[in-house]
């Protein structure tokens, strides 16, 4: 299961100013902008301040403006409710899996190397099929898609139980599996991020979704690895998949008793060659959009593999064990449930672009911290700040993506999303299963973090002309009004950078 979310909503409005089409060579990239000519719609002031702030301009109030009920009010739509309530028992599961995989790896091999091979085997496919699949989600029945992932990923876990609980599990068996999920997951998370427009009905609400939904992910990251410990120690890694394939069907069950109201997104007639031209080229040719994919990639490449070494960590350098393990991906999951109980809270979109770069650079700041500790209550420590800045620079990028895509390319922008988070993975754990093999595991994450360091300060000298291009959209849906000045402008923020 994978986190993400939020949505465009189609107002039918356009800036005159960001209606032009610009041609240019740019790295060899043709780069144009979607041509827009809808006219534009007026927003009063007391309108655009509801939208701004995170309330439908016709619901002010109602229980959900402030405090924490405003950091739930995505729960208010029905649809959003059940899938959340499905999805937080099966996210449980799915950490609990994640851990145990690791573990058994390590016991069956003893090997760093096998570890980034597995990691590989699992999210590789998405990076091939993610692009193709973007296009499917735009022309299937988004939940039908969804309900047929879960089944499927159902079966891995139960066979992944069944071979493990009758000690006939193998690496290869496992490779197998691994890539059985990635094929998986080429289709679930450009999907179920699609989804969310159809779950959370208008745009006022679906950035607090994507928030609540790394809540949600972090408050299963924080139990699950715990619990997965425990019972590793106790009875074994068969249990911990055994448990998770039983938790994909509340997700089913959730899915299933949807009444889906909305009416249903019009296909383009286009073949799917076409389709995935007119993908691509939105992608590469419209900066803001290719810039924070550029950034999260090198994240997913450099920085979140790290998780794949946290075995030798525990076993190697902290000198403990599974429950050691367990330990450190709860103290993960901690502060990266700190950062999305902020994001909740959150009332506006304004102040996350500025975020991106500070997010990421906390993130490799804190590997390379751990890389240099050597006992456990430092390195429980240093785990609460990569986190944090792992999961605010993940949500801060998928919200601000989903803010400004048009919903009739969002299933083959968010393939793209997937492909820089899970597709770029791959590559990361065999880097740095590679990196530990040929050094150790703590060089390995210093180098991986200080490339992520450098790679945010690049980011930051680009959020001038990202904030430039996107104020239009902005102010089109009423984030930004059309009085604020150009030294107010901000893809991140309505104060000066």
């Amino acid at each position: 299961m994978n986190e993400g979310y939020v949505a465009h909503a189609d107002s039918g409005c356009r800036d005159e100013s960001f209606g032009r089409r610009d041609t240019m060579q740019e790295g060899g990239i043709f780069q144009w902008h979607l041509r827009t000519t809808h006219k534009e719609k007026e927003i009063s002031p007391k309108a655009s301040q509801g939208i701004a702030g995170g309330l439908p301009p016709d619901r002010p109030g109602r229980g959900w403006g402030g405090g924490v009920s405003h950091g739930w009010r995505a729960l208010r739509h029905r649809n959003f409710r059940l899938f959340f309530s499905g999805q937080s028992v099966s996210l449980i599961g799915t950490w609990m899996t994640r851990l145990a995989t690791s573990w058994l790896v390590y016991r069956l091999t003893g090997s760093a190397l096998w570890l980034g091979v597995v990691g590989f085997a699992g999210q590789i496919p998405t990076f091939f099929l993610a692009a193709v699949a973007g296009v499917w989600v735009d022309r299937l029945n988004r939940r039908q898609v969804l309900v047929w992932t879960q089944a499927l990923a159902a079966v891995q876990s139960l066979a992944l139980a069944a071979l493990t609980l009758s000690h006939r599990i193998t690496i290869l068996e496992i490779v197998l599996l691994s890539v059985f999920q990635g094929l998986i997951n080429a289709f679930d998370m450009p999907g179920r991020q699609a989804f969310l427009t159809e779950m959370v009905e208008g745009p006022e609400d679906l950035g607090n979704a994507i928030a609540l939904n790394s809540t949600m992910v972090n408050l299963a990251r924080l139990v699950g690895p715990s619990l997965a410990g425990l019972i590793i120690a106790g009875f074994g890694e068969g249990y911990c998949f055994l448990i998770d394939g039983m938790s994909y069907f509340a997700v089913i069950a959730s899915l299933l008793a949807m009444r889906m109201n909305a009416a249903p997104v019009k296909r383009a007639a286009a073949s799917m060659g076409e389709q995935l031209k007119e993908g691509w080229a939105y992608v590469s040719g419209f900066a803001p959009v290719r810039t924070i994919l550029l950034i999260f990639a090198l994240a997913s490449l450099m920085g979140m593999p790290y998780s794949v070494l946290m075995p030798i960590f525990a076993s190697r350098v902290l000198h403990g064990g599974a429950h050691t393990l367990g330990f450190l991906m709860g103290a993960a999951g901690v502060g990266a449930l700190i950062s999305a109980i902020s994001l909740a809270l959150r009332k506006t979109v304004l102040g996350l672009g500025r975020m991106i770069p500070i997010a990421f650079a906390t993130f490799g700041a804190g590997l390379v911290l751990l890389g240099l500790s050597h006992v456990l209550w430092l390195s429980l420590l240093v785990m609460l700040p990569i986190g944090f800045g792992m999961m605010q620079g993940m949500a801060s990028s998928n919200t601000i993506i989903q803010t400004v895509v048009p919903e009739d390319r969002r299933g083959r922008v968010m393939s793209y999303y997937t492909m820089a988070f899970v597709g770029m993975a791959p590559f990361g754990s065999l880097l740095a299963g590679a990196l530990a093999h040929l050094l150790d595991a703590p060089r390995a994450v210093m180098i991986t973090g200080s490339v992520l360091i450098a790679g945010s300060f690049l980011f930051a000298t680009r959020l001038k002309e990202i904030r430039r291009l996107i104020r239009p959209i902005y102010e089109e849906k009423g984030i930004l009004p059309p009085s604020l000045t150009p030294a107010a402008e901000d893809i991140g923020g309505a104060a000066p950078m």
